[in-house]
């Protein structure tokens, strides 16, 4: 697989990440996560062989086709996720081998969703290596923007992860135009003692464009690559969910717990553009998921997708899709169909 330099760094990753948000079941503090992050003893296989034997397949598939980048956070079933993948470079993939990304400042705390103050990122991050079983990970990101600490102290925690080695790199996620120009640019003036940020999370596809107005451009004039989430729609730019009738068993539009996930991309508009998907990929001969990811993975400033999937034979469809260019025609055309609506103040005056 294609490596690409993530943002204005020398860290080198696969052009298509794997996410695994899907690898662990939700909820309950008492998996071996937990234990696994307060020093004590961790489960065995035989307890979790549905949830290891799923993301074992996946990583193997990923590995084998050249990916590198594997995205994780510590709130991914409890931080489930983080220690099948420990267990994972342990005994099926070298780590050397992985660009071992990880997220923190998310919390279950429903009058404080997000919790970037420094005492907590770093203690976090110190969880989050013991269950991955690392002494240090490649990029560490803040998972979102927190409104109650102040910056400075949230950047200064990046820094002081990466001056003391247990992270080479650090990003953010889900932070607006203002807050990733505001981070980005506090970073870069006192070169030496702050580290620039290496890259930003942010849902991206062609149903969701909207950091196109301001994250995207602050994203590039920084130097900062972009890392999409759900490059496919939420699953909808498959074409899962273009048949008349209740979603496919199985699928999240069906999930009692992700319905609500799902819903926002199945309306009219939605409709026009995963049909505008399946008529490319029909010209293509190729599956609609594969000309949706194409178009998101060779957009300006993308440095590469994460792709979450329920299997390994999902997850194997989506990196055939590196060998594929798409045609300029289809691109365009897709480009035209799923343009956002640029209103003020974010019209682009060169073309009043």
């Amino acid at each position: 697989m294609e490596l690409r330099h993530l943002g204005r760094t020398g860290l080198r990753v696969s052009r298509i990440g794997l996410g695994t948000l899907g690898w662990a079941r939700s909820g309950g503090a008492s998996g071996p996560a937990d234990r696994a992050g307060r020093g004590g003893q961790h489960d065995t296989y035989g307890q979790h062989d549905q949830y290891l034997q799923n993301a074992a397949d996946q990583l193997k598939a990923f590995w084998e086709a050249g990916g590198t980048l594997v995205d994780t956070a510590d709130v991914y079933g409890d931080g489930e996720a983080e220690y099948l993948l420990g267990r994972l470079m342990r005994d099926r993939v070298p780590r050397g081998d992985l660009v071992v990304a990880t997220k923190a400042g998310s919390v279950p705390d429903p009058d404080r969703r997000i919790d970037c103050s420094r005492g907590h990122l770093l203690t976090a991050l110190d969880a989050s290596l013991d269950r991955l079983g690392t002494d240090h990970v490649d990029l560490w990101q803040v998972h979102a923007y927190d409104p109650y600490t102040p910056l400075e102290e949230t950047l200064q925690a990046l820094d002081t992860a990466v001056s003391s080695g247990r992270a080479r790199y650090a990003g953010v996620s889900d932070f607006s135009g203002w807050q990733l120009a505001k981070a980005g640019t506090w970073q870069l003036t006192a070169p030496g003692v702050r580290h620039p940020l290496a890259s930003t999370q942010m849902e991206y596809s062609l149903l969701q464009r909207g950091i196109e107005r301001e994250v995207l451009p602050a994203a590039r004039d920084l130097g900062i690559g972009l890392l999409p989430s759900s490059p496919l729609g939420r699953g909808v730019l498959t074409g899962k969910y273009r048949q008349p009738g209740p979603p496919p068993t199985g699928s999240r539009g069906a999930s009692e717990r992700l319905a609500a996930f799902v819903e926002p991309y199945l309306d009219e508009t939605a409709g026009r553009i995963v049909d505008a998907v399946a008529i490319a990929a029909d010209g293509l001969a190729l599956p609609p998921l594969q000309v949706a990811l194409a178009w998101v993975r060779d957009r300006p400033g993308v440095v590469a997708p994460i792709v979450g999937a329920r299997t390994a034979e999902q997850l194997t469809e989506a990196l055939s899709v590196e060998g594929l260019s798409l045609p300029d025609e289809i691109r365009a055309a897709l480009d035209d169909v799923s343009a956002p609506v640029h209103r003020y103040p974010d019209h682009d005056w060169s073309e009043l």
